[in-house]
């Protein structure tokens, strides 16, 4: 049997300068430093709302004229599950108002907003729509304008991230 994860747990980034990569996830993202921080070489940030232990790892990338096992191809983006459309819409305000909004799409049972961190790490913060209203989409990948007003006035209040 297959294993089937419902949310990401926590990921883990390599990163040209933790300091300004963990400023810029607590600025964006309202995310907590959980204990000290290991210097300019780690650390390890939770969201305000989360049961995890930690949600994102920083490690320091090696220098290229180091040899290390890490090198391309790396991660392509991470994926935030948020609560409501209305989160949504604040997210991208945060994102527009840091830089670091990249994109938006509409995939049916998701509505996605897309986003770069400062060492360019893509990144989705999406709502999913209640599973009984996804209908086609349950089985289906799309990729469509998001029209993120029109979205709000009919998911307004609507909460899917623990159902």
């Amino acid at each position: 049997m297959s294993p089937s994860p419902v949310r990401l747990n926590h990921a883990v980034l390599f990163v040209t300068d933790v300091s300004r990569s963990l400023r810029f996830y607590q600025e964006v993202f309202g995310m907590e430093l959980i204990g000290p921080s290991f210097g300019d070489r780690a650390a390890f940030l939770r969201l305000p709302k989360s049961a995890n232990h930690h949600d994102l790892g920083l490690f320091a990338a090696p220098p290229l004229d180091r040899p290390s096992w890490r090198r391309a191809p790396g991660l392509y983006h991470l994926a935030w599950q948020v609560d409501t459309i209305d989160e949504l819409a604040e997210c991208l305000q945060v994102l527009s108002s840091a830089g670091a909004l990249v994109g938006s799409s509409d995939h049916g049972a998701t509505k996605s907003l897309y986003g770069a961190d400062p060492d360019g790490n893509e990144f989705e913060i999406l709502w999913m729509l209640p599973q009984a209203d996804w209908g086609e989409y349950g089985t289906a990948a799309v990729v469509e304008p998001l029209n993120l007003e029109a979205e709000i006035k009919r998911w307004s209040g609507v909460h899917t991230a623990w159902t």
